[in-house]
Parts: C-alpha cells; structure tokens; sequence
C-alpha cells in the first residue's frame, strides 16, 4: 500500500502502485469540490481489528494533521462515530463541534466546518469520506450539500466493491498518501514586479503548503533564489518551520481563515535570529510575510526559583525552546501538550487519567515512575502508582498537608520541584525515605483553574537535568492533568447518580406466567459514562397477553438513563392499556419527539400469548431477535419494522405474526452484545447465534448466562449491554 515518504512530504499518488489510492483520491477531490470544501480525506479500515487510518488527504499540508492520522473506532470523535454508527455526521462549526465532539475541539480548537459520510456497500463498512469547509455558524448542512456527499460516498463505495471484486486490497496500511493540488499559480507579471519592490519578504502557498511565488526581498532575507523555493512545502525549503512548537500556529491559519502572527527562529545558518511570522489565508492559498523581529518578550516564566534571573529565564527558555537546529530525532522526542490533551479529553475517570500519562508522558521524558496523589479533607491519598517498589508508597499515603514532604510543598506552594539525583532529593529533605540511591525525580503540582486537585511524581532511574524546556513543558502538562482530574471527579459524582438512577428503572423481578419464562440480563459499558440507555421489561397487560419489550436510547449518562425511564413508563402504559404493538411503538415514537427532539432510541416491542404461544411484534430500528426452535435450530427473525424512535412524526411500525412452540427460546438483545470495534455487526449476530443454538434450552438462567459470559469478561466494552430471554414451557403444542 502507498506511502508517505519518511521526511514527511506529501507524494503525488501517481507514485503509488495501489489503484486504490487513485481511486481515494480521485473520490476526495470529487467530495471536496461537490460541497465547497477546503480539505477532504478518506479514512479505511487497517488489518488491525479497531483502527481505521487516513488513507488519503488532500487540501491542506498533511504533516499538520499527524496526530489524527490514526483513529480507534471506539474513539470520541466523529470520524469513529461515523463508521461505528454508519451514519454520517455534519458539524457545521466549532460550537457544534464542541458540544458534541470536545476532543475533536480540543486539538483543533479553530472555526471550521466539517462532514462525515460513511463509505459502506450493504453489510460491508469500508471507512469514512470526510470534508473539511469554512465555519456556517448556527446555519445547519444544507439537504443539498448532504445529498451531494452521501452520492460521493456511494460511487466511492462500489469503486471499492469493484476493486475488492478484482481482488485488489481495501484495506490500508502505513502512512496517509497526499493528494497533490494543481501546481501553484506565481502570478500576473504586474503583480510580481509590485510585489518585488516591497522590503518586507512575502512567499505565497497553495492550500498543501507549496510554495507558489517568492519576491525578492524573501529571497534577500533567506538566501535562497527563487528556483531552489519554488514549488517545494514549505517545511522542507526552510525546515527551521518546521519545529513542532510552530504546528498549532500553521493549522490556526490554514483551517481557520483569520490572519495568524507569531515569532520564529531561524537556525545554524542564522544563529540568534529571530522573524516575525504572518500568515493570511483565504480560498486559494496563503500569503506568507517574513520580518525581521527582536526576541520575543513572552519568554515562558521560570520555574527555577528565585536564584535565577528574569533575564537568564528568558536567554535560556527561548534558546532551548527555539533550538532549531536540533536533529529530527530530537524534534520527534519534544513532547507537545497537544497530544496529552487530545488522549486526556478522552479519559473520564481517574484511573483513564492516570493511564493516559503512564502511556503518554513517562515514554516522551524517559521516565519509569510515577506517581499520582488526590486532595481530599486536607490529606493526599495514592490514587495510581507504577514502577515504584511494592509497598514503598504506601507510607506516604494520606499525609497530611502540614508534612514536609516534597509531594506535599509543590501543592501546597503551587510550584513544581525538579531534583536532578537522588542525592539532591536527600540533601533538600533530610532523612525523606528513599526508594533508589541512583535516579531524579519531578514533583508536580495538579492544580486546576486555581483549585488543589493533587501532585504528581515523574521518576527516572539515573540522574538527569531539566532543561528550561522540561520544565515549562512539564509544569504545563501538570496543568492539563489537573483539569482532567478534577472532570473525572465530577464523573464519578454523575456516576453515582446514573448508577442509582439505572438500578431504580430496570426491572428487579420479571412476572411469573405458566407456560412462560422469562431471563433478563444487564451489563454496564467499561469505557467512558458507562451507564447507558439500554432497557429490557416484561409486562402483563391485564388481558392474559405478556408483553416482551427491549430498547436502546442514543448515549450514556444520566440523560440517557432519564430518557430510557421515560420510555420504559411509556410503553408499560400503553401495554397496559390494552394497545396493539403498533400503536404502543408509534405512541412511544410520538412520546420521544415531544420530550427531546434530536434524541432517539431503538425499541423491539412483543406481545405474547402464553397459551397459544402466538406473537405480534413491531420493531422500531432495532437489531432483529433470534429464535431457537426445540430441535436446537436456531435463526435470526425477519421482523418488519420502521426507522428509529425520534426521528420521524409520520412514521409506521408494520406488526408481524409469527408462533412460539413449547421447547422454543425467543432471545431479545441490544447491539452492545454483538458489536465490536471493527468487526460487522452481522459478524456478532452469527457469533450469538451460534452460541443461542448450542446452549441447553434450559436451565432459562444459565442458558442467559453463558450468552452474556464473553461479553462481561470484556475489559474494553464501549457500550452496555441488554438481554432478554422468554422461553415456552407449556399451552398449546
């Protein structure tokens, strides 16, 4: 499969010996250009189970956009939310973005517009076609705009299909390709003589970042002609912007369209000097100003205490932070805030925190211990602990805040506390004990908006420095741990209530029947608010009939758990009132527009005779029930049914009849128990399938139980579970 090439640059698809990257390609400019876009990819599936990748980009320079070149399913954002859900999602601008994705918002925190159509050919889920345009703030994506990608999505999903037919690979592997835009216009020759004569430097960029025009006063300043800049990124004619500390300031001007000004400095040809930056964008490219600037006054703030100066802090912070001559391996190893706080904003509970700087932090410094203490009632308790000798910290646990220790002084004096060996540790705190002779440690404050929320211990197993940079970087990166934290505790709060709310709306006893039994079974997801909106009821309607109910509502959380007791009230009155299926799914459908426009749910509603064994079903979007017959074989129901509850007002619910033989199990179940992160969901039907077939019909409970077994033994369950198991024992044969 087609390769980025190892400097970073973006290669022309015509290298790639893959038709499928042409065919990407040729589907991401058709998108971009069919709904006014800037930018435009395609994200596909890899062979590792639950990683799509950016296949193919176009638009905008590819290297900005690393951090999202790689994309779980099981992820926040809306690229995973789209291939998970196999519908598309439109975000028109950032407060659509932010309310709805934050992490997205958090590493691209820029007014932009973005789209997101699933690439899928009946079952098969191929990845997501994805469209980046200016910011339509409170104007939603047009119906026009919606069908022109969705066509996009479908012609790029049978080039697929065909390709997949001749046996070529879609699956992705390695680096994103860069689809090259037409080469960059230098301009009306008036244009340039006037631009020439300007003092100021002036280089114009298409929208990947090729230089398209240089004047001569850029060309003067650089000490390049404009042969050597011309047509070349940016990033590679004059590395020194391609620092890592410059990333942010380049997606601002290239995806948010306002003008961008920051200082940078050049490297080993130019020792000591530094230019001032500007960008101004717009449609077709950016113009590109240099000039020559003094040091920057915003040098960062010393942390050394007060035996430094203000005028070292800056000399030595702005040198080290601006070391542009350092080599690629060392700009790969400089550890951007960006990237703890995209993976922070997708950990909510403590535990996600603390593993999320395990994974994150401790590698980009070297480090092999940390530690993580939480504030409460004055006191600083362990929360997570790693690389430390078993039992070492337990000593330290719950100390009060009045302890001279250095875990509690750098909370409590709000400053970070850097010893460079063991020795000094020792010498700064007589008689602290020691878990190393050999090694250096950081002590963090976690404070958030001003709060005490902890500290943090960073170790390492031989002595080291802390350049300026470390020290800056690592305070800072305290601060987003902090915030994380003091959400996560607010989580835990809203956990509780979810919990408690869940627990007090699902049914604690099922009704007793002769001829009937019935089994439910409940699992809370393992990852983010892990109580949801999924339900199962069983109810006797007063006529003799029993009523079988299973539901889904959209999301987790107390919303979502409020929703789904509204729903589950709903349907227990209309049964009661002797309603048909259709009319009780049909009402519900009604019920949900009115409380919540924009939420929905799916629902399977049932209503059994117990003697005679028949059943009347309606079906409103959700999975289709399996049937086990009293000879062992088992098959997936064909079940009629209508789009999902809360979304349309006119929408029908057909009623099908089918007959229950004593010895059958009827098994109800929401998508959580057969949908895994990349795999299709046709995939888990089977694997239930199979598993319903090969259990014995009865003990009811145990045959609930094995069914539920794989799934609860799952650590990584991104969503919860519900099952419903009715079986007839007797009545009619």
């Amino acid at each position: 499969m087609a390769r980025a090439d190892s400097a970073g640059a973006a290669p022309d698809t015509t290298d790639a010996p893959d038709a499928t990257a042409q065919v990407l390609a040729r589907a991401a400019m058709n998108a971009m250009e069919a709904v006014g876009g800037y930018a435009a990819g395609v994200y596909l599936r890899s062979p590792t189970t639950g990683l799509l990748l950016m296949a193919v980009f176009t638009g905008l320079p590819l290297q900005l956009f690393r951090p999202w070149w790689r994309m779980q399913v099981n992820r926040p954002y809306p690229v995973a939310e789209a291939y998970r859900s196999g519908q598309a999602v439109y975000l028109p601008d950032a407060e659509s973005a932010m309310r709805r994705f934050p992490q997205l918002t958090a590493g691209l925190p820029f007014p932009f517009g973005s789209l997101y159509e699933p690439v899928t050919s009946g079952t098969e889920r191929f990845g997501v076609l994805v469209v980046l345009r200016e910011a339509t703030p409170g104007i939603p994506v047009g119906t026009a705009d919606r069908e022109r990608l969705r066509g996009a999505a479908e012609q790029l999903a049978a080039d697929l299909t065909a390709l997949a037919a001749a046996g070529a690979r879609t699956l992705w592997e390695g680096d994103p390709v860069g689809v090259p835009a037409p080469p960059p216009d230098a301009g009306a020759e008036g244009a340039r003589r006037a631009a020439d004569r300007l003092a100021q430097a002036v280089l114009s960029l298409d929208r990947e970042g090729r230089i398209g025009y240089v004047n001569t006063a850029a060309e003067d300043l650089l000490g390049l002609d404009g042969p050597h800049l011309r047509g070349r990124l940016l990033w590679e004619a004059l590395p020194w912007l391609g620092h890592p500390a410059y990333e942010d300031h380049f997606r601002a001007g290239f995806m948010s369209g306002e003008p961008v000004h920051f200082p940078a400095r050049r490297g080993r040809h130019a020792p000591g000097q530094w230019l001032s930056v500007d960008l101004y964008p717009a449609a077709d490219g950016v113009t590109l100003t240099l000039g020559t600037s003094a040091k920057p006054a915003y040098a960062p703030e010393s942390r050394d205490g007060p035996d430094v100066g203000a005028d070292a802090d800056v000399d030595t912070d702005m040198d080290a932070y601006a070391d542009l001559d350092a080599s690629a391996d060392e700009a790969s190893a400089l550890y951007r805030p960006v990237a703890l706080a995209i993976a922070l904003t997708e950990a909510v509970t403590a535990r996600q925190v603390s593993a999320v700087v395990t994974e994150e932090l401790l590698p980009a410094f070297g480090g092999r211990q940390l530690a993580i203490y939480l504030l409460d009632e004055r006191h600083l308790h362990l929360a997570w602990e790693t690389g430390f000798p078993q039992g070492f910290l337990d000593r330290f646990d719950g100390v009060s805040l009045d302890v001279r220790l250095p875990g509690v002084e750098t909370l409590t004096t709000g400053r970070p506390l850097f010893f460079e060996s063991m020795q000094h540790l020792a010498a700064a705190y007589p008689g602290i004990p020691l878990d190393a002779d050999v090694g250096a440690r950081a002590f963090l404050p976690l404070i958030a908006s001003g709060r005490p929320v902890g500290s943090c211990i960073l170790g390492f197993d031989s002595p080291r420095g802390f350049s300026p940079e470390d020290r800056t970087v690592l305070t800072a990166l305290a601060g987003l741990i902090a915030q994380a934290l003091a959400r996560a505790r607010r989580y835990d709060s809203e956990v509780e209530l979810a919990r408690g709310l869940q627990s007090a709306l699902l049914p604690h006893r099922l009704p007793v029947r002769e001829h009937v039994d019935t089994v439910g079974r409940y699992l809370p997801g393992t990852q983010g608010m892990d109580v949801g909106g999924d339900w199962y009821d069983v109810v006797e309607t007063g006529t003799g009939l029993l009523a079988l109910v299973i539901g889904d509502v959209q999301g987790h959380g107390v919303a979502a758990a409020a929703t789904m007791g509204q729903l589950r009230s709903a349907v227990r009155a209309f049964a009661l009132s002797g309603s048909t299926p259709a009319q009780v799914v049909s009402g519900t459908n009604q019920l949900l527009i009115d409380l919540d426009p924009g939420q929905f749910a799916s629902c399977c509603y049932m209503l059994l005779d117990p003697a005679s064994g028949s059943v009347t079903a309606a079906r409103a979007g959700h999975p289709q029930p399996l049937l086990r017959h009293p000879d062992g074989r088992t098959e997936v129901l064909d079940l009629a049914g209508g789009v999902v509850l809360g979304i349309d007002q006119e929408a029908s619910y057909p009623v099908t009849e089918l007959r229950l033989t004593t010895g059958s199990v009827l098994a109800l179940y929401t998508d959580g128990l057969v949908e895994k992160p990349g795999l299709d969901i046709d995939v888990g039907v089977e694997r239930l399938r199979t598993a319903l077939a090969a259990a014995r019909p009865s003990p009811l409970t145990e045959t609930a139980d094995r069914l539920i077994s794989e799934a609860g033994n799952t650590a990584d369950r991104p969503d919860d579970i519900a099952l419903l198991l009715a079986s007839r024992t007797g009545g009619d044969p």
